[in-house]
């Protein structure tokens, strides 16, 4: 319950471990037919999980499955985030430099402040604004599961978390392989098209991707530009934590989620070297199949109807949030230049 910072996560008792299994079971199944497809087909593992999560949809008329779903949806997802933090060293954040760290964390917080405002002014409220900004700003589909988590059901709605994680793999696809397109035709070097990679997709491998495709210098840098996007990820969700109403519950303060804290305490040992590079690759895998297996129950639970009657406003949010963080990044990735 300590991940419950606004006492709405979880309504009513745990069910019995029992009561999970037929839900969890569904949930496999699913993530290993993502799995084999991602690997057959070379797709994103996330994408693979939310189209059949979305095939499987009827499914969550089934009362018996809904104790695993909520446990997939939930339990699963915040060890997900924790194992993130194998990606992660914080020697990795250093060699950025403060300058150019300084630079990542203002794009972040630039981007998530457009993300809200375009959200208003589409006639959404600020929790959808900040969850866009979220999956944006940060690290796509995690990052959205990780905002639509902390701030909690009676905010962020599933209709509202499955379009966002529609919409920014979509955009995050298509970012792949534009990016280094504009960053060729802007005749950028090595260093500043790697920076402009790095701070601008959303997608962890498809930042990296791009990144390598560029070159192997490019790679280098867009992979320590990504992954010290991935580790403000803890902070942003820390401050969502602290500074955030209570709304309607009030009371006491608010303490940091312990999945963020989790976060830290996989990077910081990460960092230190002390656990083996096989562990770590393990490590990073079981936190890419706990977030594939959140993610496919988020859609299967999702409310199609609901969804579909949203129209395209909310995918015009996330189209618009890309596009400003694409113009913050490449001001950003300019200034390298100079």
């Amino acid at each position: 319950m300590a991940a419950d910072l606004y006492g709405d996560i979880v309504e009513g008792p745990r069910p019995h471990w029992r009561d999970t299994l037929p839900g969890l079971a569904v949930v496999a199944a699913a993530t290993l037919a993502a799995g084999f497809l991602a690997d057959r087909y070379g797709a994103p593992l996330t994408l693979m999980a939310l189209l059949i999560g979305l095939s499987l949809n009827f499914l969550s008329a089934d009362a018996r499955l809904h104790a695993g779903l909520n446990f997939a949806s939930r339990d699963l997802l915040r060890w997900g985030i924790v194992l993130v933090g194998a990606r992660v060293t914080f020697g990795q954040i250093a060699d950025l430099g403060l300058v150019a760290l300084a630079t990542v964390a203002a794009l972040i917080a630039l981007t998530i402040g457009a993300a809200v405002l375009i959200a208003r002014r589409l006639g959404f409220d600020r929790w959808f604004g900040m969850l866009v900004g979220g999956a944006v700003a940060i690290c796509g589909a995690s990052a959205a599961l990780a905002v639509a988590t902390t701030l909690g059901p009676k905010r962020v709605s599933q209709a509202q978390l499955t379009l966002v994680l529609i919409g920014i793999s979509a955009m995050s696809a298509a970012a792949m392989v534009l990016y280094p397109m504009i960053a060729h035709a802007l005749g950028y070097a090595d260093v500043p098209a790697g920076f402009l990679l790095g701070a601008a997709i959303h997608d962890v491998a498809q930042a990296i991707g791009a990144g390598y495709s560029y070159s192997p210098t490019a790679g280098q840098v867009a992979t320590i530009v990504k992954l010290s996007r991935v580790a403000l990820l803890a902070p942003v969700l820390m401050a969502l934590a602290l500074f955030l109403p209570r709304g309607e519950r009030g009371g006491a303060g608010i303490g940091v989620p312990w999945f963020v804290v989790g976060f830290f305490l996989v990077a910081g040992v990460n960092s230190t070297g002390v656990i083996p590079d096989v562990a770590v690759h393990a490590l990073e895998a079981i936190a890419a199949a706990l977030l594939a297996a959140a993610v496919a129950a988020t859609a299967i639970r999702s409310p199609l109807g609901q969804l579909l009657r949203m129209g395209g406003r909310p995918f015009a949010v996330i189209a618009l949030a890309t596009l400003a963080l694409l113009i913050l990044a490449t001001a950003a990735s300019a200034l390298l230049i100079a």
